[in-house]
């Protein structure tokens, strides 16, 4: 499906709005051929509507006097007939365009949470997954207005008051000039309303956005909110987002109203004209009652679709308004399209360098400072040090979900800031210290990352792990229902399914981030032994809580301030007495 052409800009910066040239261009051009037949439609409803009247003049002014009941007959089949062609063709394009939007949004949401899941870490950093959840659930909702009746509508409408007025000038000049001024003025307030409405509906977006986001923290995190007795404080955030939406609201409101009350009035006026001046011209003999009639039909005829164009204008504005922030979303650069990432890696060991590399968050303000170390194929390296010292930002750089300020990545000694990130991802496996588990059940978590692996490939993991040792008392065993990520667990039992995960996916590297660090002693124990298997012959990065889980470790990295301080295995740093025995003193002490 086409979408609005993605930049290459390495800046989120606001893109230009979304113009209904554009729109036609990458919405409805695609699909003109279903466009076209909606028009057919309806150009064939308005001129079957436009039967009425005629008959209605027909009846009038030769039927009824004449008593011609053939011609009354005639009258009353040619009416049904044309009733029913509404009738049907109404059907018709709620069936081919109402159903060709749904399908539209369809593809628009799955093809925007498919950009989203294409962005870089840093974005999810700053953006809260609720306010995602509405930009990729609602935004594009309006496209329903482009390509569904609403478009068509307008074009129908416009057909319909274009011949509407050839009849009415044709049937008296005079009366129709007096309509069309007043009609012209509205035609000019509405479009001046359109204006100042499109920045309302797309500020609505990103309140609407933000509220649902917060609302969406605010149920995930229910236990905190209760644990501290802050529901009022809660209370009043929402209650302060909903009123935010309310005002809002409240603007467009407000100029929806001076279209509508200033259609009432002119079209009042209008009125009031038409049956005076329709009454001189029939106490004149100038015009029949068929034809008096004949012209305030036709003459609804043409002023319902302005009416109506002036409330889907409004749906078209907000439509654009949601497709400009959707296409703030498609133009924003994902981590596979940097012209950079050329390398594929082919036989792949997993040798792990850090050259020189420093990183910041912040312009000015860096967090790590010439970095230097080498693991190699299957080496176990833990990283140790104060919290806040460095140790997961040098995680999130070996795992691509960060790249270097300066200095590079090496891995099998080819630039990682190079390498073509789902060659290299393939092989990586991440534990973290609180792990992301889905709703469903404990064998769907552990065959996330490999959902056709054979059932004694995931018998296999789950004994390796140690899973079975609390899920072979559970009633419904591997089946068992976990809950909103995993809460009917501990946190035990949580960190070895999280580990079965990894050893199912078979990574040539493990980054474990403080995977043991709020375990009791018990469960420690036994993922210990799931660390050894998950490990065993795997390039790993340990981030350490516990400085007693990695004696084993073939290198130990003490990193402070950004630096590492020292480095050696754990025998050789107890004998320098430095930082990593201060650490290890202190904790055994405890």
């Amino acid at each position: 499906m086409q979408h609005f052409k993605e930049s290459n800009s390495k800046s989120d910066k606001k893109q230009p709005k979304v113009t209904i040239g554009k729109a036609f261009k990458t919405i409805i051009w695609p699909r003109r051929n279903l466009v076209f037949i909606g028009l057919i439609l309806i150009v064939i409803r308005s001129l079957a509507g436009l039967i009425l009247p005629w008959q209605s003049k027909v009846l009038l002014d030769e039927v009824v006097p004449n008593k011609d009941y053939k011609g009354l007959y005639v009258l009353i089949a040619i009416v049904i007939i044309a009733i029913t062609v509404q009738a049907v063709t109404s059907y018709a394009l709620t069936k081919i365009l109402s159903v060709q939007a749904q399908y539209l949004i369809s593809e628009l949401r799955a093809q925007v949470q498919k950009k989203v899941l294409s962005l870089p870490i840093r974005f999810f950093d700053n953006t809260k997954s609720g306010a995602l959840v509405s930009r990729i659930m609602t935004d594009v909702e309006g496209v329903r207005n482009l390509i569904g009746t609403g478009l068509v509508q307008l074009v129908g409408g416009t057909f319909t008051a274009i011949v509407s007025l050839i009849i009415l000038i044709n049937l008296n000049p005079w009366m129709t000039l007096f309509v069309f001024v007043p009609l012209s003025i509205f035609g000019i307030i509405a479009l001046k309303a359109f204006k100042y409405i499109r920045p309302i509906f797309r500020t609505r977006g990103k309140i609407n956005a933000q509220v649902t986001g917060r609302l969406t923290e605010t149920l995930a995190g229910v236990r905190v909110i209760k644990a501290f007795n802050a529901e009022a404080q809660e209370n009043k955030i929402f209650e302060k987002g909903v009123d935010d939406i309310y005002q809002n609201v409240k603007k467009s409101l407000t100029a929806t109203a001076l279209m509508t009350s200033s259609s009432t009035f002119l079209i009042g006026v209008a009125t009031t004209g038409i049956m005076g001046i329709g009454g001189y011209y029939m106490m004149q003999d100038q015009m029949t009652t068929g034809d008096f009639l004949f012209f305030t039909l036709v003459l609804g005829f043409m002023i319902a679709p302005i009416v109506q164009m002036s409330n889907i204008g409004s749906q078209l504005t907000e439509a654009l308004a949601g497709l400009d922030r959707t296409e703030e979303l498609m133009n924003m650069t994902a981590e596979e399209d940097d012209d950079t990432r050329v390398i594929e890696l082919k036989d792949f060991k997993g040798s792990l360098k850090f050259n020189n590399v420093s990183f910041e968050y912040e312009p000015e303000k860096p967090v790590l400072h010439n970095i230097n170390f080498e693991a190699p194929s299957g080496s176990v390296v833990a990283l140790v040090g104060s919290s806040g010292s460095g140790k997961s930002t040098i995680a999130g750089l070996s795992a691509t979900f960060l790249n270097p300020k300066s200095g590079s990545v090496l891995i099998d000694g080819k630039d990682l800031s190079k390498v073509k990130l789902n060659s290299f991802r393939k092989h990586l496996g991440v534990v973290l210290q609180d792990e992301f588990l889905f709703e469903g059940t404990i064998r769907e978590n552990i065959m996330f990352p490999r959902p056709n692996a054979t059932e004694a490939q995931l018998q296999n993991a789950v004994n390796a792990a140690y899973v079975n040792e609390f899920t072979d008392r559970f009633d419904n065993g591997l089946e068992t229902l976990i809950g909103e990520r995993g809460v009917k667990l501990s946190g035990g039992q949580r960190q070895r399914i999280a580990i079965a995960r990894a050893i199912l996916a078979d990574p040539k590297i493990i980054i474990l981030d403080e995977a043991t660090s709020n375990l009791d002693t018990e469960s420690e124990g036994l993922i210990q032994k799931s660390l050894a298997e998950l490990t065993n012959n795997r390039t790993t990065i340990v981030i350490a809580h516990r400085l007693s889980t990695i004696k084993k470790a073939d290198q130990i990295l003490v990193v402070e301030d950004g630096r590492i301080v020292e480095r050696g295995n754990h025998n050789e740093l107890l004998a320098k007495q430095g930082r990593y025995y201060e650490l290890y003193t202190y904790q055994a002490k405890i």
